[in-house]
This record gives C-alpha cells, sequence and structure tokens, in this order.
C-alpha cells in the first residue's frame, strides 16, 4: 500500500544522492582503510570434518567503536557444492539470524581456553572439498576460495595492497570485508532495489540492504526487501562458470562494487558466507534453494490472472468488476481487497456498512462456485483500542515488541498501533487463532501481508495525544498525528557507520520501528529488522496451512532469505511510466535468483494512471510474470484492463495465450518447488555461454525455452529482439520460423500483438 510521507521523486533522489556522494565520499570514491586487520593464531581439525581457527587482531583502532580482539573461524564442506565460512566473535555469542527461522547446521560452541599462537605459524594452508577449495594466509589473515576443477579463484579477501580495499575489520557495529574480482566478471543480485541499469550490477551503483517501505520508483534504493546474495557468471575461454555467495547476515549492510572488487560494510551480526559451487546459473538456484528452502508450492488458481484495487469502497463495485471482466471476455480467476473490506482499517475486521457480512458471503458463494478466488490485506500494525478483540488478546498474550517495557506505539492505517513480534512463539500461536477466527468470519483463499518492513507513519518514541482525535479522520491517513519524540540516547538507534539508507543515508529507525526496541528474549530490532516480513510470512504459512491443510497462498511485500519457501511477493509501489515497466522485468528476475519465483509487478503501474498505450504494452508483458495482477491505487483512475476497448484486445490475445500455457507454468512451478528452478529467467539461465546475453533485460524466459521479447517504448510498433543460437517458433503463429545464429532480428508488434517464440532446443533438458 502506498506511503506518500515516505516516497522521494526519482529526480529528487538523484540530486540528494549526488550532494550526499560529494559530501560522504560516495560510493565511487576510494576507501578508507581501517586497520591492519588479524592475525591466525591457532588451528585445529573438528571432528565433523571442518576447519576451527582463531584469529587476533593486530592493532586496535575506534574508528568506528573497539575492535574485537579474539574471533573464532569455523569452515565446513558441509555438501559437496557448498562451502561455509563462519567468523565470529571467540568470547561472547553475537546476534545471527535465527536458526529456528533458517534451520542449518550449528557452527562448534565458544571455547573457554584457545590456544595461541605456534613458534612457527602455518602461513598457507587449504581444505579441499569435492568441487570447492579454502585456502587462508595466517598474517594478515585473509582467504580465498577457488573451484577445484580449473583452480579459478571465486572469492580472495586478501588486499594485498590493493588500493581497492583493506584488511578484514571485525568490530561490535562495523564489519568489513572485501573480495577481489576480475573485471570481465558479471554479478547479478544483492537486493531489493530498482536498478535502471538492467540485472547486471553496476559498477559504483549504491547497494543497501535494509528493509524500508520507500516506493519502488526510487531507483539505487534500499527497498522492501533484504537479499545479500550474488552471482558470479564468468565465460573462461567460451566456457561458462558460474558461482554464488551468501551473506547471511539481517544486519543493514552497504555493498560496495567496483568492477574489480566488492566490500561489504555491515552494522552488526557475524561473517557467515555460503559459497554455491554452481557451475551453471540453474545448478546455482539448485543448491542456494536446497539451502534456504525450496519456493513454497502455489495453488494452481494463483497462476491465473488476478485483480486488485485500492479503492472498492464497497462491495457492490468488487461485483461490478468482476461482472464487467466476465462481459468483457477477460479471464479474471483471483479478485482482491486491499483494506477497504476493514473496519476502520483493522486487520480481522469487515466493514459492517459497506462489506456487511451475509452480502459478502452470497458474494464469494457465487464466485466460488464458478472457481474463482478471493484475497484480502493484512497490514501487521494492530490498532491500539480497547473495545478490539483482536488488540485485547494480543495485549493479554504479551506478543507486542516493546520498548521500555511496554508495547511499542506506532502509526498506520488504523492510527495508533503496536506491532506483533513474530520471534515470540506466543505471538505465532496468536497470529494463528487471529487468521482462524477470521477465516470463520470470511472464508478467504489468501491472504497479502503488506507494509510488513515494518512501515510506521511516525519515528520515535510516540504516546497518543491527549485532547485530540488520532487520526482526524479528514485528510490523508498517512500524516505522523502521534505526539513523538526522536530517539538518539543509544549506539543502536544511532549506529557509528551510517548505511545509505534509502539512498540518503537517514537514521535507521527512520518511519520504522525504534531501533532500540526489544523483541523476545531480548533481541534488539538493530539486529532483526530485515527479518520482520520473512516472520510474519513463516506465521502467516503455519496459520493457513494449519486450517484445511492445502497449499496456502501468501503474498508478501517484505521479503528475506528462504522468504520463497512460504509466500510469493509483488515489486511494491511503481508508476505507470514505460521506464517502471522497464525495471519490472529486472526486478522479476532477480526475485527468481532470490529463490522467490513466484512474483510479479503491479500491471499498469500502481500509480498515476497508465496512458492507453503503456496499459496494452504492459499486459503484454505482465501476462507472462508468474505473479500476473492489476493493482492500483486509491487516488488513481480506475484501470482494470476493461476501461480501455484496445487494452481489452489486447489483455484478450496475451491473457489468452497465458491460459493455454496454464500447464506449462504449473509444470515451471512444480520444478521450482522441486529445484529452485525460477519460472521467469533471464537468458543466460539456457545460454550460458552466449555473452551477448549477460546483461539482456528486456526479454525474458519461461522456464528453459520460452522466450517473451515485448515492446517497452512508447510509439513502437516493432521490437528488435535477441535470438540465441538454434531455431524458433513463434507461439502465436507456430508456420513463422526464425533461425538464428545468435543475432538480432526486428519483429513486427503493433498494438495488440507480443512476441513469444519456443526453441525446441532445450525442451527436454533435466530441469524441465
Amino acid at each position: 500500500m502506498f506511503s506518500p510521507t515516505y516516497l522521494l521523486s526519482s529526480s529528487c533522489l538523484y540530486v540528494l544522492l549526488v550532494l550526499l556522494s560529494c559530501f560522504y565520499g560516495g560510493f565511487s570514491s576510494a576507501p578508507t582503510k581501517i586497520g591492519k586487520g588479524y592475525r591466525l593464531i591457532s588451528a585445529e581439525e573438528t571432528p565433523d570434518g571442518g576447519f576451527l581457527g582463531h584469529l587476533q587482531v593486530k592493532q586496535k583502532n575506534n574508528i568506528y567503536g573497539p575492535d574485537i580482539p579474539l574471533l573464532q573461524l569455523y569452515v565446513k564442506h558441509e555438501t559437496g557444492d557448498r562451502l561455509r565460512v563462519h567468523i565470529t566473535d571467540a568470547e561472547k555469542q553475537r546476534w545471527e539470524v535465527p536458526y529456528n527461522l533458517l534451520p542449518r547446521e550449528q557452527p562448534p560452541a565458544l571455547k573457554q581456553t584457545i590456544g595461541r599462537s605456534r613458534k612457527n605459524p602455518l602461513t598457507v594452508s587449504e581444505l579441499a572439498g569435492s568441487e570447492l577449495i579454502f585456502s587462508f594466509i595466517a598474517d594478515p589473515f585473509s582467504f580465498a576460495v577457488k573451484r577445484k576443477s580449473n583452480g579459478q579463484t571465486l572469492f580472495n579477501s586478501s588486499s594485498g595492497g590493493s588500493d581497492s580495499f583493506g584488511e578484514m575489520v571485525f568490530k561490535d557495529q562495523y564489519l568489513e570485508i572485501s573480495t577481489q574480482l576480475p573485471k570481465d566478471a558479471s554479478l547479478y543480485g544483492l537486493g531489493e532495489n530498482t536498478q535502471p541499469h538492467g540485472i547486471k550490477l553496476y559498477p559504483n551503483d549504491p547497494y543497501t540492504l535494509y528493509t524500508t517501505d520507500v516506493s519502488a520508483i526510487n531507483l539505487n534504493t534500499d527497498l522492501y526487501g533484504s537479499h545479500p546474495v550474488y552471482m558470479d557468471l564468468r565465460n573462461v575461454g567460451g566456457q561458462p562458470f558460474a558461482h554464488a555467495v551468501l551473506l547471511l547476515n539481517s544486519n543493514g549492510m552497504d555493498v560496495f562494487y567496483r568492477g574489480n572488487s566488492l566490500t561489504y560494510k555491515i552494522i552488526g551480526g557475524v561473517f557467515d558466507f555460503y559459497f554455491f559451487s554452481g557451475p551453471t546459473p540453474l545448478g546455482f538456484v539448485d543448491q542456494y534453494t536446497s539451502f534456504i528452502g525450496r519456493p513454497a508450492p502455489m495453488p494452481y488458481w494463483s497462476l491465473g490472472f488476478h485483480q486488485c484495487r485500492w479503492g472498492y469502497h464497497n462491495l457492490s463495485v468488487v461485483e461490478d468488476v468482476v461482472e464487467n471482466y466476465r462481459k468483457a471476455q477477460i479471464p479474471l480467476d483471483v479478485i482482491w481487497n486491499d483494506d477497504d473490506h476493514m473496519d476502520g482499517h483493522k486487520d480481522f475486521t469487515l466493514n459492517p456498512v459497506n462489506y456487511p457480512r451475509p452480502k459478502l458471503l452470497a458474494f464469494l458463494d457465487r464466485i466460488h462456485s464458478r472457481g474463482m478466488k478471493y484475497i484480502v490485506i493484512i497490514d501487521p500494525g494492530i490498532g491500539v483500542n480497547s473495545s478490539y478483540g483482536v488488540y485485547q488478546r494480543g495485549i493479554a498474550n504479551d506478543v507486542f515488541i516493546k520498548y521500555d517495557g511496554e508495547p511499542y506505539l506506532a502509526q498506520v492505517w488504523p492510527g495508533a498501533v503496536n506491532f506483533p513480534d513474530f520471534l515470540n512463539p506466543n505471538t505465532v500461536a496468536w497470529w494463528g487463532d487471529e487468521v482462524r477466527r477470521f477465516h470463520e468470519l470470511v472464508p478467504v483463499d489468501g491472504l497479502w501481508i503488506d507494509m510488513n518492513e515494518a512501515s510506521n507513519f511516525c519515528s520515535g518514541k510516540c504516546t497518543i495525544p491527549k485532547g485530540k482525535q488520532c487520526p482526524s479522520g479528514t485528510g490523508p491517513g498517512w500524516i505522523c498525528c502521534l505526539d513523538c519524540k526522536n530517539i538518539t540516547k543509544t549506539r543502536w538507534d544511532d549506529p557509528p557507520y551510517k548505511i545509505n539508507a534509502s539512498g540518503l543515508q537517514i537514521p535507521i529507525g527512520f518511519k520504522t520501528i525504534a531501533t532500540s526496541a526489544v523483541h523476545y528474549n531480548g533481541v534488539l530490532e538493530y539486529d532483526a529488522h530485515s527479518l520482520y516480513g520473512f516472520s510474519q510470512a513463516i506465521a502467516t504459512h503455519k496459520a493457513l496451512q494449519g486450517l484445511e491443510g492445502k497449499r496456502p497462498f501468501i503474498l508478501s511485500r517484505s521479503t528475506y532469505v528462504g522468504s520463497g519457501k512460504y509466500a510469493a511477493h509483488w515489486t511494491g509501489d511503481n508508476k505507470g511510466t514505460w521506464e517502471d515497466l522497464k525495471y519490472s522485468i529486472t526486478t522479476v528476475l532477480n526475485f527468481g535468483m532470490f529463490g522467490v519465483p513466484m512474483v510479479g509487478a503491479d500491471i499498469c503501474g500502481f500509480y498515476p494512471a497508465p496512458t492507453e498505450e503503456l496499459c496494452n504494452r504492459w499486459i503484454e508483458v505482465g501476462a507472462f510474470y508468474p505473479f500476473s495482477r492489476d493493482h492500483a491505487n486509491y487516488y488513481s483512475p480506475r484501470q482494470e484492463l476493461y476501461q480501455w476497448k484496445t487494452v481489452t484486445k489486447s489483455a484478450q490475445n496475451a491473457l489468452g495465450m497465458r491460459y493455454k500455457l496454464l500447464p506449462y507454468l504449473y509444470t515451471l512451478n512444480y520444478l521450482a518447488h522441486t529445484s529452485g528452478a525460477p519460472i521467469a529467467r533471464p537468458l543466460f539461465f539456457s545460454f550460458p555461454a552466449y555473452k551477448e546475453c549477460y546483461g539482456l533485460s528486456t526479454q525474458f524466459l519461461l522456464g528453459s525455452s520460452l522466450m517473451v521479447s515485448p515492446v517497452l517504448e512508447k510509439g513502437k510498433t516493432s521490437v528488435k529482439a535477441l535470438f540465441p543460437p538454434g531455431s524458433w517458433y513463434s507461439l502465436f503463429d507456430m508456420t513463422q520460423t526464425i533461425v538464428s545464429k545468435g543475432q538480432y532480428f526486428t519483429l513486427d508488434a503493433p498494438l495488440h500483438v507480443v512476441n513469444v517464440h519456443r526453441t525446441p532446443y532445450y525442451q527436454c533438458s533435466k530441469e524441465e
């Protein structure tokens, strides 16, 4: 949902970024080197075949705080194609992504006594697995990961006197580590952000990971999800090799990619690296999702077309929308409600006037009898209201995040709210009970969890004002009306290193939960912030699956590593512009690599009003998103596909083909669940040796061999499309064949035509 108080125009953001880059040194300037790093002082083999070492700081300094003097290093080849490198404080337990949220092997317990350095310490050593080799230099400590088959260095943290980066740094609130890179490496990932340069990471663009309710119209900005993983694709003598690197850390971080190096700057947690050997892109996602969790198997109906709008003020409007789609002969499988169905924007309620339960149940009976489904939104903020049963039961079960021992007070659409703490087992049980109660009230077919970064219309420590209504009921609902004071007294609210939050280095507690607020068992919001949407998705999935035992459908805005095991995703608040249409392809392809294959963008844009031509072209792309939904803003004119005759025709054509492909899409959904293979993929997934498609972001594949080549520019009636080597058949007219040696072709594309081609070359490959 839209939060205009936290929206920055792209032009305004660009100017501010330029000014800040001058003031702060920017993302492209020479890095500041901090300290002399660590030395290895002890090393031993562990009973499980791993490697355990201890690192001692060489020279202390106080830049961004004192160094942690002694670190524990643990290395293990967990599988033939996965290597783990874990570095933490050797003497005190530090925050890590909870092992119950993302199940994985535990590193060895911290030792009470640690052996000191030998007279002749090792200077070089190796630990070889079947696919990867780990090696290290003892002083100053650095490590490298190589591919066993050809000796190629995949990761090398040694600065080697380089100007690009310094030695490893490990402080309580500032961790830094880097790797050398060959200049011809093609990197992908490190999201969620809107990447204007396409799917390949672009040197010196900012890559900040911290979940934030910033509209997706803002470029190169940390958005709703945090996925600290990248894939590196290299072409060596015409032979492709892909590998991937995951840094499993939920704290805020900046990642500086300079072309020949990549540097992580993180404000907490540990170094917990996982290296995946590939060597193909499909091999990487198979290995990656085997570790983080296979994507959820989606119900068949979710592959149909969905319609939503914030602003369906009453049930009769929703009924008219369904009927108008039927009259226009445009397929529609799922109708959605934003918060219009709620009583005063409160979760798990119905507006008794605009959505009376008897009439809503009768409507659902009608659409369910036709095979259609109904989904509604739920925001995490629970309205503070003594007559509201959901809130009362939440207080009774002590389920909310705390500040100074009391539920942390924030403001979202209902007004004053408290946020459930999904790290608390009591909260998970309470949430499941509320979902059950609501399902008995309204038999919804899925849930849409939004605003879960978490979004807050206020900042700091707030109280409910006395003597005035909040919100007033007039004017925009997103204006903060609580009495609030900034919180700067703790190092969690004002950390020494400022990540590039929202592209503007704003305080990390701005318009979200205060970072010194406390979760279950004393966990700080500072550490757990980016896990909020992930933990809510897990609780929601458990609740829905417990109702009927069926595959749940959940759509989540905020995501983290592993979210695809529980939820689908959409790309958030986009604009109805040609540029945003292009950006949507990159984000959809990125999420496939992140292990969230059920993904799509708001077709025709969330706001403002799209042009008729743009909506024509957008449905020709959106009909082939894995998750295909038209969604619009409260303040935008209506943009259902039947609103224009031309768009109706384009929708009939493009969606008609999608519905013919439903068995194919369902098969891809199954393959995603069993192997992680993305539904929508970049062309290099099927043609990794063909370097021309490494940066291609204007075309995409469904599965291994179905290629969509849409029109993405105003006024165009043809499209220049790259065809990898092979024979390609038009899906709309199989008599039209293109035989390519690997070249561009200009294709006719009048207003109602989208070019979709199939090559038989890969149709018998093992992933399909």
